[in-house]
């Protein structure tokens, strides 16, 4: 039995796409601004793939003989956030992009969740979560009043302390909330962000937990599993699909607890064809977020350590595709997400690593539209089901 694994590396652009400008992220370059930004990154096992042959990133020099197909993907849905991302990866584009509120949100709204969940509400305003609690916790333990805030992306995020109410108590809040926004308030995401702490020294717990609308439309995912494909997730993926498409799903906090459960989940006897969902939320949480481009750097060589030593574990003909749902520039103003071109690398033990490949052979160029990942696991998996996307792998 065959099994795929697709790594979303959270928030890894390659620069700016076409209309960066557009949403005002011209110059944005996560990986190429980063690399720079520190003196240059040290991953030996991305660059023996093609990462170099991807972008200029410092330090990362194009590989003669790269071991996988390598290129660029450019999102042609509308919008920027991790829901987008992830929903255009399994063919299903969004045609207007979700509601912004950098203003707030609108009275209405505040006057709504007040009255069908009962908590009164603090902040409602676009900021950084380790800032807003730092500046409501105190008046939060004082009030009970729950912190409601946003983004420049599509969520309306809600923080409790654990003294206050518990993770399953806010989990129920939004819940409600979820359930409320409706067109023209279909906001992307709902957000659940407990933290802990005493004052000046709060922090998040690792309890968050997202709340995504439905896809408007079927997921490849969906389509494989119809053609008797097992798909696994790990972290918050399921969250972004709202569970559609997904057979089992697994708990991940973090990077480390992520490829340690894909490890373990790898290694487990298959009765039929796999496909294992793996995202990698601290690129983009903890560094892309906070403008933290040493931590993404550390955070980035952790992984290529990691990776050096897992491929070798992999079966002949297994694949392993790797690729990101957004930018997340730690170098730009801000601390949103970009709207960049991403990585796409795909490696298929004993094809795309033999010795006689060549990057003329293996550079996929730009394509058009992320769903021609999910294309090509439809692809590898023999799915001969019409699809959106078109397939990059090798025929061998």
């Amino acid at each position: 039995m065959g099994k795929a694994i697709l790594i979303i590396l959270d928030g890894l652009g390659v620069g700016d796409a076409p209309d960066a400008d557009a949403y005002g992220d011209l110059g944005s370059n996560t990986l190429g601004n980063m690399s720079k930004k520190v003196g240059g990154i040290h991953v030996p096992t991305l660059a023996s793939l093609g990462l170099g042959n991807i972008a200029q990133i410092e330090n990362v020099p194009p590989s003669k003989n790269p071991k996988a197909l390598f290129g660029r993907l450019e999102e042609i849905s509308e919008g920027k956030d991790s829901t987008t991302g992830h929903w255009e990866l399994m063919g299903v584009v969004t045609q207007k992009a979700f509601p912004t509120y950098p203003d707030g949100f609108p009275e209405e709204l505040i006057e709504e969740f007040t009255a069908k969940t009962g908590y009164g509400v603090l902040g409602n305003k676009a900021a950084s979560g380790t800032d807003i609690i730092n500046e409501l916790g105190d008046e939060h333990l004082a009030t009970g009043k729950l912190i409601v805030y946003t983004s420049a992306d599509s969520v309306f995020q809600i923080a409790a302390h654990e003294d206050v109410i518990d993770h399953h108590e806010l989990y129920r809040v939004c819940e409600i909330t979820r359930e409320f926004l409706k067109p023209p308030h279909h906001i992307s995401r709902v957000i659940a962000r407990p933290f802990k702490g005493n004052s000046n020294a709060y922090e998040r717990t690792p309890y968050r937990h997202d709340y995504s609308i439905d896809p408007p439309g079927e997921l490849i995912l969906s389509n494989l599993q119809k053609h008797g494909v097992k798909v696994s997730s790990i972290g918050k993926i399921y969250d972004l699909y709202n569970g559609q498409g997904i057979d089992e799903t697994h708990t991940s906090h973090n990077n480390a607890e992520g490829m340690a459960q894909l490890e373990k989940l790898y290694s487990q006897p298959a009765e039929n064809d796999e496909l294992i969902l793996l995202n990698l939320v601290d690129f983009d949480m903890l560094w892309g977020h906070r403008n933290d481009p040493v931590g993404m750097k550390n955070g980035l060589e952790e992984f290529d350590r990691w990776l050096g030593k897992f491929l070798p574990q992999m079966q002949a003909g297994d694949l392993l595709m790797m690729t990101a749902d957004h930018g997340n520039d730690p170098t730009m103003p801000g601390s949103d997400h970009s709207r960049e071109h991403v990585p796409i690398i795909a490696y298929q033990a004993g094809v795309t690593d033999k010795d006689d490949s060549d990057p003329g052979h293996s550079n996929l160029g730009i394509r058009k539209g992320f769903m021609d990942v999910g294309a090509s696991f439809m692809d590898y998996f023999n799915c001969n089901t019409h699809t959106k996307g078109v397939s990059f792998l090798l025929k061998t």
